[in-house]
């Protein structure tokens, strides 16, 4: 009985996703939505041009393709993209991180106090911030409700769209603007340290490699932090109005 069941859990195990499977699942979904966050960004720098700028680019957002592709096709499709990317990235972490507590057991090293070890032990953590972070989003300035301010304005019928109001009227409570600063700064650091641990587990070697890209991705961290946490702050200063 003891000889079938050890068989029984061995065929299990080879049936479940390898480690290196996992890892590879978190490094590419990882890589997407380094890339969508940075490309979300520089379209928010838009609105330094003011309204005209950033609601016409948001128009263009829906209407890319038109009339090849039906109206909002093209967002749809990165919105698929993104949902079934944060499916695998957060399903893929959180079996990694029950199989390693599970390896570990009660044989754990002593933790380090360097602040790469501290980032690296909060990573899960900063990811379930991240996810919450991209609900009060959602809600605030995609969806327009719950937790949008009463001045939000939906898109009229003829295609009219206010983002630039919309954003400006969300980071005039301070709350929120400092709610998305706190939030920029988690995402540069889940991004920092992810994008290091890309090559990695992947199985890339070198030490130039690995020095240029951790170089590439404390950059991109950065100009995301700037880039996108400046918004809220020049809206409170009355910069942005």
């Amino acid at each position: 009985m003891t000889v079938v069941r050890a068989e029984e859990v061995r065929l299990a195990q080879a049936r479940r996703p390898s480690t290196f499977a996992l890892k590879v699942i978190m490094a590419v979904t990882g890589v997407v939505f380094v890339a969508f966050v940075f490309v979300h960004m520089v379209g928010n720098l838009k609105v330094y041009g003011g309204a005209e700028s950033l609601d016409g680019y948001a128009r263009w957002l829906r209407e890319v393709g038109y009339p090849l592709i039906p109206h909002r096709g093209v967002l749809w499709a990165l919105r698929v993209v993104l949902l079934a990317s944060l499916v695998a990235h957060v399903g893929a972490s959180l079996v990694l991180w029950r199989r390693g507590r599970q390896a570990r057991g009660r044989f754990r090293r002593r933790r380090s106090t360097t602040a790469t070890a501290w980032v690296a032990r909060t990573m899960l953590l900063g990811g379930l911030f991240i996810l919450a972070f991209v609900v009060v989003h959602l809600l605030d300035l995609t969806i327009g409700q719950v937790l949008a301010p009463g001045s939000h304005r939906h898109a009229e019928a003829d295609g009219t769209i206010h983002a630039y109001h919309n954003l400006v009227e969300s980071f005039s409570r301070p709350w929120m603007a400092a709610f998305y600063v706190v939030s920029m700064l988690v995402i540069a650091l889940h991004i920092w340290h992810g994008w290091r641990t890309v090559l990695q587990d992947v199985g890339a070697t070198g030490r130039r490699l690995r020095a240029v890209w951790a170089t590439l991705g404390a950059l991109i961290a950065w100009a995301i932090v700037l880039g996108n946490a400046l918004i809220p702050v020049l809206v409170q200063l009355g910069a942005i109005a």
